[in-house]
């Protein structure tokens, strides 16, 4: 890996998420040396991806490169690699690049998509995490609507414009609502060849409502606006197979469709190595301490999705969400330099600071202590609140500017098929001829 060696305590830290970028950010300056790893080399700003694969933004506008938060402090290093496996006994990572030596370990990997062992949904459906699947997903939903303007086939042109998403938390109903301004505002512009009443929205929930963990006042009014949007809604419904053209569930409906987006939950994201009693095998999650120590281990901590916290307050664990995420970091950069210190460690305590989701253009809603809220006032606090927590100037100002450009226009200036979907691996044989 070509890392100094130093007399320093040697911290690495697996995984550039909100976790990791918390602790990182925190650690630069103290003294010891930081490794932060992680297979991409930026971090992604996923409450946003939603907006990339609808055509929103592009993609650098979401993702700050690790080497800029690096590049200042001889102390603390990034190398892309994918970790392998951890050797507690020797505190030892196994990686892509090769082996590294650590003196304290922070496992920050997040979480991945939850398919609830149906294999038929990983194989066929889409999903959203990453950069790279959120294109997907954009290029999927272009490549669709242009099929549907040639296809003379009845059929197929109602499963292409049929759109299907699974799960009604904030990233199902975030990305129905931006698929139904597309449908809106791009698609009579666009696309003259189609009536926008032919494009069909449809999010499925298993549960009796929409955004099931906010306020039961938040999640009525967010049902109210997508259906203001024109999305339909089905409750109560689960989805049992798809096989690429045909969603089948739990109760009478099926739905024919080209384009079928899984957001319907998440689990852990472990690495291979530590004991099974560290390991909450139900939520995939680590179980730690007060301190984010993982159960069995002195010196190996997890924070953010990957980490199950038990408390008073959260018997399940913290929301997997970014706020705790970035509240473990921070905390825990503080007690590993009062371990280096030999200070008393601090237990962590939750600071739960609200929860919101935007629906679309001057609809969201946010819930707070003191109440809930929705409409303009709570899409501009939501759109205030993502632009604060985006890394880098530069960001910030892309974004918004996007923003007030799309606020204006009614219009989304990404949608560009730069990378197809539909037949990829022979675009790239095309590709790799040309050259």
């Amino acid at each position: 890996m070509n890392i100094p060696r130093t007399n320093l305590p040697r911290v690495v830290i697996i995984g550039g998420g909100f976790a990791g970028m918390a602790i990182v950010r925190k650690l630069i300056g103290e003294d010891v040396q930081t490794v932060i790893l992680d297979r991409h080399n930026y971090h992604t700003f996923q409450p946003l991806l939603y907006q990339v694969s609808t055509s929103g933004l592009e993609p650098d506008s979401i993702a700050y490169p690790m080497r800029k938060i690096t590049r200042n402090s001889k102390k603390c290093l990034f190398r892309m690699a994918e970790v392998k496996s951890i050797n507690a006994e020797k505190s030892l990572i196994e990686t892509s690049i090769g082996d590294l030596i650590y003196d304290y370990l922070v496992i920050a990997t997040g979480s991945k998509t939850n398919f609830f062992g149906n294999k038929s949904i990983e194989k066929n459906g889409m999903w959203m995490k990453t950069v790279p699947q959120a294109l997907n997903i954009r290029s999927l939903i272009l490549e669709n609507l242009e099929q549907a303007v040639i296809t003379d086939d009845p059929e197929l042109r109602k499963a292409l414009l049929n759109f299907v998403l699974v799960g009604a938390g904030p990233t199902g109903v975030e990305l129905s609502g931006a698929i139904a301004e597309l449908k809106n505002h791009i698609v009579p512009n666009d696309y003259p060849d189609i009536n926008p009443n032919e494009m069909n929205i449809h999010l499925l929930e298993g549960l009796d409502r929409v955004l099931p963990p906010m306020s039961e006042k938040s999640s009525k009014r967010a049902h109210e606006f997508l259906e203001e949007l024109g999305v339909k809604i089905h409750l109560n419904t689960m989805v049992e197979e798809y096989d690429g053209h045909l969603v089948t569930t739990n109760t009478d409906l099926a739905l024919k469709t080209e384009t079928f987006i899984w957001a319907a939950g998440v689990t852990g994201a472990p690495v291979k190595g530590l004991n099974a009693e560290a390991m909450v095998e139900k939520a995939n999650r680590y179980e730690v301490n007060a301190f984010n120590q993982i159960n069995g281990y002195d010196n190996i901590f997890a924070i953010g999705d990957i980490a199950l916290m038990q408390t008073e307050d959260y018997p399940k664990g913290h929301p997997m969400v970014a706020q705790p995420a970035i509240q473990q970091g921070k905390h825990l950069a503080r007690n590993i330099m009062n371990i280096v210190e030999g200070k008393k460690l601090e237990p962590f305590k939750y600071k739960d600071k609200g929860t919101m989701a935007t629906v679309g253009r001057n609809r969201a809603v946010v819930d707070l202590d003191k109440g809930s809220f929705g409409g303009f006032f709570a899409w501009f606090i939501w759109m205030f609140v993502h632009l604060w927590f985006l890394i880098g100037f530069r960001n910030r100002l892309v974004t918004f500017f996007n923003w007030l450009y799309n606020y204006w226009n009614y219009d989304k200036a990404a949608r560009l098929i730069i990378r197809p979907f539909k037949g990829y691996e022979n675009q790239m044989k095309v590709d790799k001829e040309e050259i």
